[in-house]
């Protein structure tokens, strides 16, 4: 493990200093704002907007338990990672703390794998963008759901080209919209409930459960089965993390945006839930339709839907737009360290690394092919593997947190006084968890078959050869000369 002595015998948290030479040149231009609505509406995106419509259909009510569940193990990944962010802020986050505390193979691993996700998640949220807009009959009739997928990804990568601070602003904004029209949708949707309000023609209500199979419509197989798409609702949680390597004050507001992943799972993951199963009955909602303009299209809200259908269009491209600013971030923290080719560690005159945003963008971009090919497989191709990818990067998170804790108990790394709670046994349960999973999604169909046990193996396959060609190039403390001169102007 390449960690320097001062950082190991060091008894403070480090806050002035990157834990690795990938953290120098950025802009500290994402203010207290831009870090506490980024954790507020960070993982508010295409899962939920949209995947919940297909998942509610499968699962029925069961669907609850499911989101809780994860949600739990959710609030534990986030909480080692905020953890070790106060320990030590860096822009290179999960990949940063696998190089310190397990070594530079679980840093490469965490990097790589990282990027295969966000690059397959851009495929899930530009189809997501094109489906959403053939909701609108125009759009069906008259433009290709892949021509709309590659405008989306064009848009998303010049934004992130921009620079860091514009990037804080469109969160900002984009998280903002995100948040209110959730918590309008759910006073609307209790205002149905308690005046009887018909949607769908009927009244609302208990009955919606009740007089459809119950909680569990189809059994309890698929409360277990769908539980690999609600890790996919769940992911963008880490992004926090990484924004934290250009936050200002990153002690101060880091605890603050962690600990609102609690409340937040409850009202706008569970509260809106339970809502859109006492708003119709779960049969109702369809995988190629956001549930919240199913209910509020049958509500008769005038406009309702289309405008409900604008704001998850902005949540789609919210998760792209942090997918490519983290992956970019990530992918040059190991480009510098030697991890990942060289020229994905250029950083541009805007203080930006570009070289990884266009990388990851170029990989993003096969989701139009797919999208022309396959229309209306694409999501659901894209969320299986997306979902094994963000299952290792958890894994590795709570692994590098688990050697945290085993190595502040020897003496070598005190931990901060905000930590996750009861571990190391909750980091192992969390782990458990995670494994089960990937289990689940082996057995759940003959797509999740192939993503675990053929297109994930050939995926690792790639990373143990890879990891022999950049082994001897590894060095996690050089410094480009020329990036190491950037000051990180505003912008």
């Amino acid at each position: 493990m390449s960690t320097s002595a001062d950082t190991q015998n060091n008894p403070a948290p480090t806050a002035g200093r990157p834990a690795d030479a990938g953290d120098h040149g950025y802009a500290k231009n994402l203010k207290n704002r831009h870090i506490q609505m980024i954790g507020i509406g960070g993982a508010i995106g295409t899962g939920l907007f949209l995947g919940a419509g297909g998942r509610l259909e499968k699962g029925g009510p069961s669907l609850l338990i499911s989101y809780a569940i994860c949600g739990v193990v959710a609030m534990i990944v986030v909480r080692a990672l905020g953890e070790m962010v106060v320990h030590r802020p860096s822009s290179g986050a999960f990949v940063s703390y696998s190089r310190e505390f397990i070594g530079e193979k679980a840093a490469y691993t965490a990097g790589w794998m990282h990027f295969i996700h966000w690059a397959t998640t851009i495929v899930v949220d530009c189809t997501a963008i094109a489906l959403y807009f053939h909701y609108w009959g125009f759009f069906s009739e008259h433009v290709p759901q892949w021509v709309i997928a590659a405008i989306a990804l064009v848009v998303t990568v010049a934004i992130n080209l921009v620079g860091v601070k514009l990037f804080g602003e469109m969160e900002f904004w984009f998280s903002i919209i995100k948040v209110t029209a959730l918590l309008g949708f759910m006073a609307l949707a209790i205002y149905f409930i308690v005046s009887g309000h018909h949607v769908g023609g009927s009244a609302p209500g208990l009955h919606n459960i009740t007089n459809h199979g119950g909680f569990f419509p189809h059994g309890l197989a698929p409360m277990f089965m769908l539980m690999q798409g609600v890790i996919f609702a769940y992911s963008s949680m880490e992004l926090v993390g990484v924004a934290a390597g250009e936050a200002e004050n990153p002690l101060e507001v880091m605890p603050r945006a962690v600990n609102s992943v609690l409340w937040r799972i409850i009202v706008f993951y569970l509260g809106s839930l339970v809502l859109l199963t006492l708003l119709l009955p779960t049969d109702e909602y369809s995988s190629t339709t956001s549930p919240f303009v199913t209910a509020l299209a049958q509500a008769g809200v005038p406009h309702a839907g289309d405008v409900m259908n604008v704001i998850v269009i902005t949540a789609a491209a919210s998760s792209m737009n942090s997918g490519l600013y983290s992956t970019g971030r990530v992918m040059r923290s190991m480009a510098v360290s030697g991890s990942a080719p060289r020229f994905l560690g250029v950083m541009s005159g805007r203080a930006v690394p570009a070289a990884g945003i266009i990388a990851t963008a170029a990989l993003g971009a096969v989701g139009v092919v797919i999208n022309y090919l396959w229309p209306s497989e694409a999501f659901e191709i894209a969320l299986n593997f997306v979902s094994v990818c963000i299952i290792a990067v958890w894994c590795l998170i709570m692994l590098s947190h688990l050697a945290f804790v085993v190595k502040s108990k020897r003496g070598g790394a005190p931990r901060p006084a905000f930590r996750l709670w009861a571990s190391p046994a909750s980091d192992i349960f969390a782990l458990l968890f995670l494994v089960a999973v990937v289990v689940l999604l082996a057995t759940s169909d003959n797509k999740g078959f192939l993503t675990v046990c053929v297109a994930s193996p050939i995926v690792a396959i790639v990373l143990v050869i890879g990891w022999f060609f950049v082994r001897g190039k590894i060095n996690p403390d050089a410094f480009d000369a020329e990036e190491a001169r950037l000051e990180g102007p505003e912008h």
